[in-house]
């Protein structure tokens, strides 16, 4: 089905886009695999290429545009080329509106020219051991003395945390206010104190580095506070509906690149004398994926677009959230059993797709917190 929210300016952006992918990560993607985590260098070529930060003013190395299209076609063609690893959606769908939308001028002149260029990698952190989704639980805090934060605590989960350079830290302020007492405060990782734990064993995105991270007495200068203080969990609830949406992009674009690498596997794969695509069945499963991606993409794109509104509501991104992510395990699953026990080899490309993509059902917001916030904003 053919897409029609983008203009030539992004068809332009997308051929950029996909030639870094192509050049710059695809032919790396077995080694960061295997390390666990992708090259620094990789990072400045992304900023070389324009695809880091387009949202910061031009001052700072961006474009001053925030055009969620923009972010979708980096999902797009990511996915599309086969690349992994790399955490531009961090940096783009989520960092960039608080560095962006919450900063002073001077903070903006401090971090924002390295982000946009790739030299500074940021993550957010928010989870914590005994507190996921329930952002009002957290433990850590950030204590007031003088012009400075002492920041105590332990958050893990945490997406770019072996390669960070700065994290924005939600930390309690007030930790007699609950949610009314958190705040925001962005951390260089070369402040003493600082560590980070191990590299986290996960099922999936294997080189998409992911890590506990560590605060023990962290000196932070007020000038670090990122929004106002106590007002973090609002500026976190007002943010999440991009995040959710940048999380839905990845779903269908991964769908997409799965369906897409079926399709020709079961035009391909022969048995019984014919291509299996050619079964009864399969075609059934064929019709059904496709039509449910081409459905997705619609709910997609008049997301995004209503996103650059500012129309996307929190219940609509969150709609999204969870049913994108379905209909991609769903796609995923189906085009693992298609490929039959090639699907199960992990030099097949669907495999990897499939072990990636279990995760999407959980971080963002489960499926089942999408489903409840969407239950309660109708009055249940």
């Amino acid at each position: 089905m053919r897409r029609s929210i983008f203009t030539d300016e992004h068809e332009q952006f997308r051929a950029t886009a996909r030639a870094f992918f192509e050049r710059e990560c695809v032919p790396y993607t077995e080694q960061w695999e295997r390390e666990g985590k992708v090259s620094r260098e990789a990072w400045r070529k992304a900023g070389e290429a324009g695809l880091l930060g387009w949202e910061a003013p031009e001052e700072y190395g961006g474009l001053g545009i925030r055009d969620y299209r923009f972010n979708a076609i980096v999902s797009d063609e990511m996915f599309g080329t086969g690349a992994v690893g790399i955490g531009l959606g961090v940096q783009n769908d989520i960092l960039a509106s608080y560095l962006v939308g919450l900063t002073t001028e001077e903070q903006k002149k401090r971090w924002l020219p390295g982000f946009t260029s790739g030299d500074i990698v940021t993550s957010i952190a928010m989870s914590e051991p005994a507190a996921g989704s329930d952002v009002a639980g957290i433990k850590t805090t950030a204590r007031r003395e003088g012009d400075r934060y002492v920041v105590n605590g332990q958050k893990t989960f945490i997406s770019n945390g072996l390669l960070s350079d700065l994290v924005l830290v939600a930390a309690k302020t007030d930790p007699a206010a609950g949610r009314k007492g958190i705040s925001l405060i962005a951390v260089e990782t070369t402040r003493p104190g600082f560590s980070r734990g191990r590299k986290l064993d996960k099922i999936g995105q294997w080189s998409a580095d992911t890590a506990e991270l560590f605060f023990d007495n962290v000196e932070v200068p007020v000038e670090n506070l990122v929004g106002e203080e106590n007002r973090g969990f609002y500026h976190l609830m007002h943010n999440l509906p991009a995040e959710r949406l940048g999380i839905a992009t990845y779903a269908v674009a991964t769908a997409r690149r799965a369906f897409d690498l079926t399709a020709e596997y079961v035009s391909e794969r022969k048995a019984f004398g014919q291509p299996i695509g050619k079964f009864q069945v399969n075609r059934h499963f064929l019709a059904e994926m496709k039509t449910k991606l081409d459905v997705a993409q619609v709910y997609l794109d008049q997301c995004i677009m209503a996103a650059n509104a500012g129309e996307l509501t929190p219940q609509e991104a969150a709609g999204l959230k969870w049913w994108s992510t379905e209909v991609q395990w769903e796609i995923l699953d189906r085009c693992l059993q298609l490929h039959g026990g090639y699907g199960y080899m992990n030099e097949y490309e669907v495999a990897r797709l499939w072990r990636d993509s279990r995760v999407q059902r959980l971080y963002g917001g489960t499926t089942e917190i999408m489903k409840d916030l969407i239950g309660r904003s109708m009055g249940f």
